[in-house]
């Protein structure tokens, strides 16, 4: 298998070549784990928008609290879409603990009251 892409670690964006294994194109060792990873099995973190049940305002934003499979993305974006959450909403709060049995929560990216 050979897969070209461009590295997103730094303003840089090193073009890398995955070919036999092997990872090649590279500046730094934070470009071969990341062509490495993204090769084999790619992952994201993904930010999205919650309900919020308030007057004020509807949504709010969030996101995983790390990366996720890039297969599971469209199943943890229906577990957001499932929730609606009270005020007050702190930074960082957990809406979804543990989604999907992941490893990673979804946490709240802005606080509101």
């Amino acid at each position: 298998m050979e897969k070209e892409m461009i590295c997103i670690c730094c303003p840089r964006g090193c073009h890398l070549l995955y070919k036999d294994g092997e990872i090649s194109g590279f500046s730094c060792l934070r470009g071969k784990e990341y062509g490495l990873q993204e090769a084999v099995a790619p992952k994201r973190v993904v930010t999205s928008t919650f309900k919020v049940n308030s007057s004020k305002i509807n949504v709010l934003p969030c996101k995983t609290s790390g990366p996720i499979p890039k297969e599971k993305i469209f199943l943890v974006m229906d577990e957001i879409n499932k929730i609606s959450v009270d005020l007050p909403i702190k930074m960082n709060q957990v809406l979804i603990k543990d989604v999907l049995s992941l490893g990673v929560d979804i946490i709240a990216t802005k606080e509101q009251d």
